[in-house]
């Protein structure tokens, strides 16, 4: 058995070598970007891990870090641990690692007592920040004991479960497991985030790096501040919009067949609460709702498609969603195209049809083959003016939403703006794409417009029924079928 990692010891934040108060408060938004720009100084493409690892660790969850080595999952990890100070621990684990590696030797002395302990000082139990490298690698008798570590923040020892003072545990792993029976261990990891090697444009800053060393940490973490801020942020109000994003995210998800727990689920939302609350917000909302690409899909391609929905719902507001109007605009043509087509036989003003005054009167010999067909005294159908009224209207009524959405599109796309970029924990990059999908689909929102405003001017010009202002036996139609926004 290879020796264990050593336990550094710092003093715990919060508490200075002196001994001297800390102050009790939350973070302001400028220290947290303060923070977040000391977690990723000097390592290329990573602002984004630096911001999952700070939220995950001021709300008290742990992180999984999915990438291939030498991409500085190591490395953020312990910059979590200057945060936090007190012990860390790190261990790399293979197929071979057995328990005592990480809990401890077994208590010879407690065995003599007839007691089944270990010794767990200067092991994970006692540590305060941890890095599992190749977590998934381990056996199930390591996963079974990390379970309660990671859920509860406690450990089996012997008869007695005793509290670890885990504050985040970073795991890493070169992939995701297939294995089904991880499925129940990786959902521990609320937050989930990819790590690949620097893009082609950043490679040759990468070799031109001098020093990626940091100073001391502008901000540590006191002890029981993340119990505060979650004692804080449980009262925090959900939007109706971000409940109302969450209920059709869910029903996108499951339509990917992406699963997810209920758990998960509650845990998410305690995050965004205190997303929403370290930045002074008086509710969580949907801009808070790109947070979540680290916490509900987990493969690349589930992250693509969750950003994609995100992008959408974001950019468009949704009570008129471009998608939906394109479809009713097409409604509109189709029955528009119907009306247009539709024929009926021709009569004249006394109720006889027109064919039988040119059959009148003329011989057998007439009627051969240059009789005229049925078909000629056919003409376009001719519809009341109540049908043409109704149609009129209800495209009429779509225009005048159109309008208003249109009038109130500026200051959606400023609004929008505004609450991204106030934010600590959507990337500049996303809320920059966020805005460009908004007047993406202002745009198409106005060719719907011309589309419709073109629609109901041939539903005016549709044949009207002679006599009497167009009143006639035709009834008011249906309305078309143009379904609902969402």
């Amino acid at each position: 058995m290879s020796e264990p990692a050593r336990v550094r010891q710092q003093p715990p934040a919060g508490h200075p070598a002196n001994g001297g108060p800390s102050d009790p408060g939350l973070p302001d938004p400028q220290t947290l970007r303060a923070v977040t720009d000391w977690l990723g100084h000097g390592l290329l493409e990573r602002t984004d891990h630096a911001r999952v690892l700070l939220l995950a660790l001021l709300s008290g969850e742990h992180v999984l870090l999915v990438g291939p080595p030498g991409t500085a999952k190591s490395a953020l990890a312990r910059r979590v641990h200057a945060l936090v100070g007190g012990r860390w621990f790190e261990r790399l684990l293979t197929r071979f690692t057995v328990p005592e590696e990480l809990f401890g030797p077994l208590s010879l002395s407690a065995l003599d007592e007839g007691r089944y302990e270990r010794e767990i000082e200067a092991y994970l139990p006692t540590a305060e920040v941890a890095f599992l490298d190749e977590v998934f690698k381990a056996n199930s008798a390591i996963l079974n004991a990390l379970l309660g570590i990671l859920n509860e923040r406690v450990f089996d020892q012997g008869a007695t479960r005793v509290s670890v003072p885990l504050a985040c545990l970073v795991a890493a792993t070169n992939e995701l497991s297939d294995d089904e029976a991880m499925r129940a261990f990786q959902d521990r990891f609320l937050f989930c985030c990819p790590v690949t090697p620097v893009a082609d444009e950043s490679f040759r800053a990468l070799l031109t790096l001098t020093d990626t060393s940091v100073s001391a940490p502008p901000w540590r973490l006191g002890r029981g501040m993340a119990e505060l801020i979650n004692r804080q942020a449980v009262s925090l109000a959900l939007s109706a919009p971000l409940l109302d994003a969450l209920t059709a995210l869910r029903a996108h998800l499951k339509a990917l067949s992406v699963g997810v727990s209920d758990r998960r689920w509650v845990r998410a939302v305690r995050v965004l609460r205190v997303a929403a609350l370290l930045e002074g917000c008086s509710q969580a909302g949907v801009e808070h709702l790109p947070i979540l690409r680290w916490v509900l899909p987990v493969t690349p391609a589930q992250v693509a498609a969750f950003d994609a929905w995100v992008l959408h719902w974001l950019g468009v507001d949704r009570a008129l969603d471009p998608v939906w109007l394109d479809r009713a605009a097409q409604a509109f043509e189709q029955q528009l195209e119907i009306e247009q087509s539709a024929g009926e036989l021709a009569f004249d003003d006394s109720g006889k049809l027109a064919i039988a005054q040119q059959l009148a009167g003329a011989d057998a010999s007439a009627l051969g083959q240059g009789a005229p067909r049925l078909s000629a005294f056919s003409r376009a159908r001719r519809y009341s003016a109540a049908h043409i009224g109704a149609r009129v209207a209800q495209v009429s009524g779509l225009i005048a939403r159109i309008d208003d959405w249109l009038g109130r599109a500026d200051q959606h796309a400023h609004d929008l703006a505004s609450r991204l970029q106030a934010g600590l924990w959507v990337p500049a990059s996303f809320a920059q794409h966020a805005l460009e999908t908004f007047h993406e689909s202002a745009s198409r929102v106005r060719i719907a417009r011309e589309r419709l405003d073109s629609v109901r001017a041939a539903f005016r010009a549709l044949p009207l029924i002679a006599g009497e202002g167009g009143a006639g036996a035709d009834a008011t139609p249906e309305p078309v079928d143009i379904g609902d926004v969402i």
